[in-house]
């Protein structure tokens, strides 16, 4: 019997809590995981309070995040003892999760728990800064240069924006970080913000063509901040669009892409193939110093993973939460 968050349908909407559960109920997979650590992403706060269809399969246990170790495998690539992690891939949707005590997954899914990280801090980092890493690399891949100006850093607080304001300044960017939380200012600029505005500057409709103001910028709020930022974008520049904190429309117009010939790349995190994990996780290795971890994440227990799903979508949390899937 393991510990784990149990969302089922009712005939008013959905149950969730932490229960027991058995082993022999844990779905089809070629590697059972002792899960030490997971996280409460905005999509888990989704699926937790059941604001938006996320989960598509029921009962479903939540986390699209998790370290552990391997206690059994079929796989030819896994063998016990290995530590591992997990990001995306539909679990938490369609297959049970990381927010439990054992998860049994697919061996395709899993990669190597990335040096130097424990299971806690690569959950501290988890989709969220996975996420940052693949908006991060995109750019640079399109070719981004610190001499086309300043990055612009939207949701800057939250846990895609905390890690890439880390990413772009390691990567020798100037970063401008957009926040409705200005009383964290020294919280960013300690991250690596070289300077801090209110998000009020874009959450509104906004002039389909604006002053060139960002060589390029890493969304995750969506809506009319999405559309301002590209409106803001200099000739040629790019954005890197991964999240809808604000909303999933996108009210704008063509005129920034054919006329200043401005790129918007999406950014998907959950089917993205191994080789962009393995490159983004060594950016991420390589870049962020383990102990600013610190300075990200909060730890919580597994049944305090509920209620944080509320704070989560009211935009209350800074960082990253790290759950503890064993208190």
């Amino acid at each position: 019997m393991f510990s784990a968050i149990l969302i089922d349908k009712t005939d008013t909407g959905q149950k969730v809590e932490v229960t027991r559960l058995d082993e022999a109920q844990l779905p089809e997979g070629d590697v059972l995981v002792d899960v030490h650590y997971s996280t409460v992403n905005y999509k888990d706060g989704l699926a937790i309070t059941g604001r938006s269809p996320v989960v598509r399969k029921f009962p479903m246990v939540p986390g699209i995040d998790l370290a552990g170790t391997v206690v059994e495998s079929q796989s030819p690539e896994w063998r016990a003892g290995d530590s591992v992690v997990l990001n995306g891939f539909g679990v938490g949707e369609v297959h049970w999760g990381g927010l439990a005590q054992k998860a049994r997954l697919k061996g395709e899914w899993l990669i190597r728990l990335p040096e130097p990280f424990t299971p806690r801090q690569a959950m501290a980092i988890g989709t969220a800064g996975y996420t940052a890493a693949l908006c991060v690399d995109a750019l640079v891949d399109f070719g981004i240069t610190p001499e086309r100006g300043p990055v612009l850093v939207t949701g800057a607080t939250g846990g895609v924006g905390s890690f890439a304001v880390i990413l772009l300044k390691k990567a020798g960017f100037t970063v401008v970080a957009s926040t409705g939380k200005l009383s964290e200012t020294d919280y960013l600029k300690a991250l690596g913000a070289d300077e801090v505005i209110d998000r009020a500057e874009l959450a509104e409709k906004g002039k389909p063509l604006q002053k060139e103001r960002w060589g390029a910028v890493v969304d995750s709020v969506g809506s009319h901040t999405l559309v301002n930022a590209c409106a803001q974008t200099r000739y040629g520049g790019a954005v890197a669009a991964c999240g809808l904190a604000q909303g999933p429309d996108f009210p704008g117009t063509v005129m920034p892409f054919i006329l200043r010939g401005v790129s918007l790349l999406g950014i998907d995190s959950v089917m993205a193939p191994r080789e962009k994990r393995l490159k983004a996780w060594a950016r991420l290795a390589r870049d962020v110093e383990p102990a600013m971890l610190d300075a990200v994440a909060h730890e919580i227990s597994l049944a305090e993973a509920i209620p944080a799903a509320e704070e989560i979508l009211a935009g209350k949390i800074r960082g990253r939460l790290v759950v503890d899937v064993n208190r």
